[in-house]
């Protein structure tokens, strides 16, 4: 393809107006594809994953060609940051892990490493394109919040778990629903002042959130959500309470259904089912014992899954706690560079000029840590790389931040 087609194309994919359609297209597909197995590839998962790294693969090359003409880029000043720099060093190293995995498929490694990597890649592709990248990253939220509502609206017209819970153990589970829709929950809060839409959003999330029943979400996002009103200086003590009282009225509403999980939940054979404290606890003991095996590098990308025999009928895809997953795949190498992921965001947010992208910013540090305690993800972090590359760059230029002083 020649430069001139390649404009011609990037054009084409643009779309009319501000120019913000095919970013808030990339954050709702972030956020929408945890459910492509559950819709359309039950009865072949491989499938449905190989569709979603396709995708996002897809996505990849339109974001070369949205941003082809580019006469201005930040791309040498944006991999300076240091929360960038620390999730290269993570893509990196994960990368390299391919070539002493334990997975039982390197291709299907590979694949999962090359979407994980293609996320950041697209943001910072289309972040270098503006010297004020907060628009875009905006646009990220938005559509990743329409996603959020479109993943809850799905979980309510699913049957219920066995356990009365939105979600399907198999292929939508609870606990992965209670991480979207609670971080689209504080990302529709900061969204607030753009209209009163998003307000709505954000409660119609957070009532969805509590009838996951997916606890540890819940605990995380009610502690985030508590300092975020805390320290929150643009909301009356009258919005605050209402707040409040809008979640006591939702507890009260979901208190049968809640009062029958918690009884089923109770009953629940110890060490069968992640579900109970019991449960992971076997997990993480588990885990542990062989990741001391190798202690340095780990087993590698997507070994968990292909090592951790099950328990019972439960067969575990992750160790259900962040630095334990780390640790098992990527040893205390992995453990020091997602330190550095969160520790390095932190300090960059806490070193910004107060105002609602530094809250948004610092409560996804809380939620996601807390929630990383007893539940993470197969791959990367709870807090979505992506997400913290354009918050990350987003406060870096909008503070006026030096390279590196993050």
């Amino acid at each position: 393809m020649t430069a001139t087609a390649a404009i011609s194309v990037s054009t084409a994919v643009r779309p009319a107006g501000n120019g913000l359609f095919f970013p808030g297209l990339i954050g709702f597909f972030f956020v929408f594809r945890v459910c492509l197995i559950f819709l359309f590839f039950q009865s072949n998962a491989a499938l449905g994953s190989q569709v979603s790294v396709a995708t996002t693969l897809l996505l990849l090359f339109g974001a070369f060609l949205y941003t082809s003409d580019l006469s201005h880029s930040n791309t040498f000043r944006v991999v300076q940051i240091r929360p960038v720099r620390w999730i290269l060093a993570l893509l990196a190293f994960s990368c390299v892990s391919l070539t002493w995995t334990d997975a039982s498929s390197l291709f299907g490694a590979f694949g999962y490493w090359l979407a994980m990597a293609a996320d950041v890649a697209i943001v910072l592709l289309l972040l270098r394109r503006t010297p004020d990248p907060l628009p875009t990253t905006e646009a990220f939220f938005k559509g990743s919040v329409w996603a959020g509502a479109a993943l809850s609206l799905i979980a309510w017209l699913t049957p219920r778990t066995p356990d009365l819970r939105l979600g399907n153990d198999t292929f939508l589970h609870p606990n992965t629903l209670g991480l979207y829709i609670a971080t689209a929950t504080l990302i529709a809060q900061y969204l607030i002042p753009h209209g009163v839409r998003w307000k709505w959003l954000a409660i119609g999330l957070a009532v969805t959130l509590l009838r996951t029943f997916s606890k540890t979400a819940i605990f995380a996002f009610i502690v985030a959500e508590a300092w975020y009103l805390l320290q929150s200086k643009q909301m009356s003590r009258a919005t605050k309470l209402k707040i409040v009282a809008a979640a006591l009225l939702a507890l009260a509403a979901f208190w049968g259904v809640l009062n029958s999980y918690l009884t089923i939940y109770n009953n629940t054979a110890s060490g069968d089912q992640a579900e109970t404290l019991t449960g992971r606890t076997v997990v993480w003991s588990a885990a542990l014992s062989m990741g001391l095996e190798k202690p340095w590098l780990g087993h590698g990308i997507f070994s968990f899954k292909a090592l951790i025999p099950a328990f019972g009928t439960f067969e575990p895809v992750h160790a259900h706690n962040e630095l334990l997953q780390q640790f098992f795949e990527y040893g205390l190498v992995g453990v020091t560079i997602a330190v550095g992921v969160y520790y390095s965001s932190y300090r960059m947010a806490r070193s910004a000029p107060a105002g609602n992208l530094r809250m948004l910013a610092l409560s996804l540090i809380i939620f996601s840590m807390l929630r990383g305690l007893t539940d993470t993800v197969s791959f990367g972090l709870s807090y979505p790389l992506w997400l913290v590359t354009a918050i990350a760059i987003s406060l870096s230029r909008s503070n006026r931040f030096e390279a590196g002083a993050s």
